[in-house]
């Protein structure tokens, strides 16, 4: 090993990810979803090797995840669409970075922007909240938003894109619901004036299991990561893989007796005389304390459980009379079809999803980047 906490990134398996996905939900165009430092895996490295595999488009949170992109000289077409009230969209236009709107007052704020830049017809998204009572417009405002959309279309000063929203991935018939009040609310931005080119409602898991949530684009995020976005269908099964192996080397070794406490509070206490072993990972690194007692790892090829809670910098494992060394690689996750555990094995532990744990990986943890 390189480093002493290490997280190798597979990019191959990253752009080989978007290509099957791009197959098997038939997408016209592809949004890749890099937002959250490419879910834990490095934005600019992972933001290049997508757009060099054929994503149409970039898409981040916020207006500041994008400008790093374009810092690092990443010149694909980026889409944000989460903005406080003092978003930079001067900094927006400025680096060809197409930003959702979800409200009139954004729209104002990107208009006058445009104005600032004497830029016109600048493309703009309008993102619209069908369910999930967060980020876009409510469907009972959306058609002041689209009155005033189209006055700047008709002022030169914007254009209307897109329109997007979001499913919550509920069960099919709720989705559907959604996707229905979607269609009609395009309707109505259409009766309106507006004349949006693209249309997207789908991420991973509804581009995947409601067709119907398809339209013009899919957002895909997870999965590219190699990460199912069911409980009910591995990675392995719908042919994507893994990006991310997380690990780290064993940092001691002894042999205890039985009845030894193990880490803080004592959770644990060895029931026979056994060997534990010391991985120098903890939540200060990312790895989820609610996992304690419940989070495995391999080491030599082996299975073992982490026994003790699991601490800031380092947590325990039980290797009973295995001839486990210092310096031997632990690995906490990577791809289940290698012999060790995965992202969702200690999401299971931890009572989360896959998504919270290769996000939470921190910045004491050394990437190293692979593409073979």
């Amino acid at each position: 090993m390189s480093a002493f906490r290490e997280a190798t990134i597979d990019l191959a398996a990253i752009a080989g990810n978007l290509r099957t996905l791009r197959g098997s939900t038939q997408a016209t165009s592809v949004l890749a979803v890099v937002k959250a430092d490419a879910y834990g895996h490095g934005a600019v490295p992972v933001a290049r090797t997508l757009a060099d595999a054929g994503a149409d488009m970039l898409g981040t949170a916020d207006i500041d995840e994008a400008l790093v992109l374009r810092d690092a000289g990443i010149t694909a077409p980026i889409l944000c669409w989460l903005h406080g009230p003092d978003a930079d969209f001067d900094a927006a236009l400025a680096h060809d970075i197409e930003v959702a709107v979800s409200s009139v007052a954004q729209l104002n704020a990107v208009a006058d922007a445009a104005r600032r830049a004497a830029a016109s017809a600048v493309p703009i998204q309008i993102k619209i909240d069908t369910g999930l009572s967060r980020n876009g417009v409510a469907p009972d405002v959306a058609g002041a938003v689209f009155a005033r959309a189209a006055e700047l279309e008709a002022e030169r000063v914007i254009r209307v894109r897109g329109l997007m929203t979001h499913v919550s991935n509920t069960a099919p018939a709720e989705d559907l619901a959604q996707v229905a009040l979607f269609t009609r609310l395009v309707d109505d931005a259409r009766s309106a004036g507006l004349r949006p080119e693209v249309l997207h409602a789908a991420a991973t898991a509804a581009a995947l299991r409601i067709p119907e949530s398809r339209f013009d684009m899919v957002r895909l995020g997870i999965g590219l990561y190699g990460l199912t976005p069911f409980d009910d269908e591995t990675s392995q099964q719908l042919g994507i893989r893994p990006a991310m192996t997380l690990r780290a080397p064993v940092a001691a070794v002894r042999r205890v007796a039985a009845g030894a406490g193990v880490s803080y509070g004592f959770t644990h206490r060895t029931e026979r005389e056994t060997t534990l072993a010391l991985v120098p990972l903890g939540y200060g690194d990312g790895v989820p304390r609610q996992a304690s007692n419940g989070g495995t790892v391999a080491i030599g090829g082996r299975i073992f459980g982490n026994v003790g809670r699991v601490a800031m910098d380092q947590f325990v494992v039980d290797v009973g009379d295995e001839p486990v060394s210092v310096g031997d690689e632990a690995v906490l996750f990577g791809d289940a079809s290698r012999g060790v555990p995965s992202a969702d094995d200690w999401a299971n532990a931890a009572s989360t999803i896959n998504y919270d744990i290769v996000t939470r990986i921190g910045p004491r943890v050394a990437r190293r980047y692979e593409d073979a």
